[in-house]
């Protein structure tokens, strides 16, 4: 029996100590058992859910926050889509989560006849997604979806939730246990099967799954873009998103934060170079790495900078609502300027987690009062004073998100692992030794899913500036999910076997979806079939049975072939 703790709780920093928990309350803890445990409620942790739910299994769903939906809800993070979404290259089930959002605008909200009349209704008109909408939107439609299975008692759902340590036998986890961070009380979590969904990772070091974090380097991967060092510590900036809106002609400067000298001096040491402060609006383009000018106006259109800030994000628009609603823009922010650089969140204990998600939101402080007092707006002056966060729409004190968006986990070394050459046209087409425009993206023998986005990274807290190139439409190899040696741990979430590299296109909300969704039906067919997980995907029968069935279950894992033929 191996016992092991994990460096969790990051949100609400609670004491790591299971064992000294339950010689404080003095009593056996709870225990709960099921079919199967998974541990994170984001969308990854959502869908593995419902696919097992709906397949007959009962189910533990722990959640660290007390909203489920991760990306979309408590870390506030619109859907970064490809431009097919809204016909393929997603799952049915994420289709019909993307169509209630619009459902819900429509019944809820006072919204104008042109609006209501969109099929492709897109509430904050935000230029980042087709969907964007409030992060409490996106929430209600996912609690709608889990109603008739907490009706039967077929799910239980603890959130407030994080997991402490883990007891395995050989391979085999035979329990997780938890800790609520409201109460302090420990639950002991039973199930043939357990899923991490954690956004960090969190099952993979307490259950010592072999796993990688940080950057490989280039002599490990091969790949064209991989940074040459290997490094546990080089890992993209996370952001503490949080929403604004704008008070025309009133006054809601905030105080001068303490730290605001530092953040307003603050230039980021990146190669290559960042062109200037960080609170500023000029950044180094992603894609060319220049020097680029980002627009601000939340009054109208913007007249300097390649797009308005104020639009990328936004998640309500009020041309979209009737005038009698009193509605007006309120727009995300997650921006180049407040990805925070300072530490990571991974692979460091509690104290330094909590120390750089406060500095991490004392950074949003500077980055508001900038752009209050100092930032130049368009009418020639500084400063927009009426700029005030919306505290209501995420609500916590301080109007911050629940949860920082991360944008890379730990990784479980897998039975198959993504590369750059699999689905960088780049890489790839150097691999093959094609024209860039005749590549096609591996196809795997044991695909389960799609999907589509550039190969984004966010700069490092080691100085990598933004890694941002062209992907392939990729697809989703079954052995990404499958560790190489824990016999019932499947990976949920952006914590596939990817590398650095390519979790810059693995992590978005689609693709999370549609590895969650796959790993709730992969635990289906493993309690059907009394199996484990890499029987399945090593089984030529076993594998096609089950690629069929979730083709059934509307799961894509092929592109059409008139547009991707390969």
């Amino acid at each position: 029996m191996i016992r092991r703790e994990a460096l969790t709780g990051l949100a609400l920093g609670v004491s790591t100590s299971p064992l000294n928990a339950h010689f404080k309350l003095n009593n056996k803890p709870k225990e709960l058992q099921s079919d199967v445990v998974i541990i994170g409620g984001g969308l990854g942790g959502c869908a593995s859910a419902l696919s097992a739910l709906d397949s007959g299994l009962n189910v533990i769903l722990t959640e660290e926050t007390d909203w489920l939906g991760g990306q979309l809800t408590s870390q506030g993070v619109p859907p970064d889509e490809h431009k097919w979404i809204e016909n393929f290259g997603c799952t049915k089930s994420y289709r019909k989560l993307r169509h209630s959002v619009r459902e819900f605008y429509r019944k809820k909200y006072p919204l104008t006849n042109k609006a209501k009349n969109n099929i492709l209704l897109n509430p904050g008109n935000g230029s980042v997604s087709r969907l964007c909408a409030e992060p409490k939107a996106y929430l209600k439609c996912i609690e709608n979806l889990f109603l008739k299975y907490l009706a039967n008692k077929q799910l239980t759902i603890l959130k407030n939730n994080i997991p402490k340590s883990a007891e395995l036998l050989k391979d085999e986890i035979r329990c997780i246990s938890v800790e609520n961070q409201v109460t302090g009380n420990i639950t002991l979590l039973r199930g043939d099967f357990f899923v991490d969904s954690t956004e960090l990772g969190d099952l993979l070091t307490i259950t010592n799954c072999e796993h990688v974090i940080g950057t490989e380097g280039k002599n490990e991967t091969h790949e064209l873009h991989m940074p040459e060092r290997r490094s546990t510590k080089n890992q993209q900036a996370f952001t503490m998103c949080f929403a604004l809106e704008h008070m025309n002609g009133e006054n809601h400067t905030i105080d001068k934060p303490n730290n605001y000298e530092f953040w307003k001096s603050f230039i980021p040491k990146l190669t290559p170079p960042w062109p200037g402060p960080l609170l500023d609006f000029s950044y180094t383009h992603p894609s060319t790495g220049l020097k680029k000018l980002l627009g601000f106006n939340p009054s109208g259109q913007h007249k300097s900078g390649i797009i308005n800030l104020w639009k990328y994000r936004r998640i309500t628009a009020k041309e979209n609502f009737t005038n009698d609603s009193n509605l007006r823009d309120v727009s995300l922010i997650n921006w180049p300027q407040n990805d925070y650089l300072l530490g990571n969140l991974t692979g460091v204990d509690l104290k330094e987690r909590r120390s750089h998600i406060k500095k991490s939101k004392e950074l949003n402080l500077s980055l508001l009062y900038w752009l209050q007092t100092e930032s130049p707006n368009d009418n020639g002056g500084t400063g927009w004073p009426g700029l005030k966060i919306k505290k209501d729409i995420f609500d916590t004190k301080d109007g911050m998100a629940k949860y920082p968006y991360v944008r890379e986990s730990l990784r479980i070394k897998a039975l198959t692992t993504i590369l750059e050459q699999d689905c960088g046209i780049e890489n790839r087409a150097q691999l093959l030794e094609l024209d860039p425009s005749k590549v096609k993206a591996k196809r795997y023998h044991d695909s389960v899913g799609i999907g589509h986005y550039q190969i984004d990274l966010h700069p490092t807290t080691e100085g990598n500036n933004y890694i941002d190139f062209p992907a392939l439409p990729f697809e989703l190899p079954l052995g990404s999910l499958i560790p190489i040696r824990i016999n019932n741990l499947i990976a949920g979430s952006k914590n596939i076997g990817s590398t650095h590299i390519t979790n810059g296109c693995y992590r978005l909300h689609p693709v999370e979806w549609n590895i969650g969704e796959v790993a709730g039906n992969l635990v289906a067919a493993c309690v059907s079939q009394k199996c484990y997980p890499r029987e399945i995907r090593n089984s030529i029968n076993k594998l096609k049975d089950f690629q069929n069935l979730l083709m059934k279950k509307g799961i894509e894992i092929r592109w059409p072939k008139e547009l991707f033929n390969s």
